[in-house]
């Protein structure tokens, strides 16, 4: 047996990174990660796929997508509109957008199995008004070097000298502010107990 430590999962209560507006509403998980993209074994080269039929041409050129634009690079805060993420529940989205370097997204809303992918990948995605949604959009264009601050504990996003008020549903907030959102870490680390009451099962 494996005698290693069990890995400690980090809480997330703050977020912070210079980010990158993504207008739009209803944008869904095929756009996010075309279908094509799906035919992986792992979800380690999903980054390269991000919303790629949005950011290139059929011969590989640039469309222009903010995600490219030399004034966002080095974003780790995606800044959405609303119902992100709807559309088929693939886990591919959210896994393409963490695994290309992003921590967060702040949006208006998302459809229920994106947000939940989300969370179970320590990337909180948090909500707003669409008016203060469309205000920091506007903000970040304006200043894209300036940096965010997303605060799970006070529920507050703060750009610039602006602020905002974010909301999230608590089961998921409390899960990311106390590391308890990765729920197979969690039950890698109860491997002992988890043998031993396997052991007292008549049917184990």
């Amino acid at each position: 047996m494996d005698d290693a430590l069990p890995m400690a999962i980090e809480p997330v209560t703050k977020i912070s990174g210079r980010a990158v507006p993504v207008p739009g509403a209803d944008v869904d998980t095929d756009r996010i990660i075309p279908a094509r993209f799906l035919k992986c074994v792992t979800f380690d080269d999903l980054a390269a796929g991000m919303f790629y039929d949005e950011r290139f041409e059929g011969d590989g050129s640039s469309k222009g997508h903010p995600i490219d634009q030399e004034t966002y690079q080095g974003a780790s805060i995606m800044v959405v509109g609303p119902n992100f993420g709807c559309g088929s529940s693939r886990e591919h989205a959210p896994q393409s957008i963490k695994r290309f370097g992003f921590q967060a997204i702040v949006g208006v809303s998302y459809a229920e199995i994106f947000f939940g992918n989300s969370t179970n990948l320590g990337m909180p995605c948090v909500s707003m008004s669409e008016a203060d949604n469309e205000k920091l959009m506007q903000l970040v264009a304006e200043n894209p070097q300036a940096e965010m601050n997303i605060d799970l504990e006070a529920l507050e996003v703060s750009f610039s000298e602006a602020k905002f008020k974010i909301t999230m549903p608590e089961g998921a907030r409390e899960a990311l502010v106390s590391g308890k959102w990765d729920a197979i870490q969690e039950l890698v680390d109860q491997e002992e107990k988890i043998n031993v009451v396997a052991a007292s099962l008549p049917y184990v």
